[in-house]
């Protein structure tokens, strides 16, 4: 299997977990815990978790949310 960075993964509809993890920084104990938390949505084929890149997108979305939530929670 090549070695892929972030910046040379090739975009498709699927990620596995491990590229995933390459995707968002994290590791993986914290990738999977997104999916058992609902906050990442994921698909599972035969024995494969698949996180699809809507998922992902929805994932971003969402701490981008988050982020602007909690700078409006800050007033000066």
């Amino acid at each position: 299997m090549p070695e892929f960075t972030a910046e040379t993964l090739p975009v498709r509809q699927l990620y596995r977990v491990s590229e995933v993890m390459l995707l968002l920084s994290l590791s993986r104990s914290v990738i999977y815990e997104l999916i058992r938390s609902g906050r990442l949505g994921s698909v599972t084929e035969g024995r494969t978790r698949l996180i699809p890149a809507t998922a992902i997108s929805r994932y971003i979305d969402l701490l981008t949310a988050e982020a602007k939530d909690a700078d409006y929670g800050q007033s000066a």
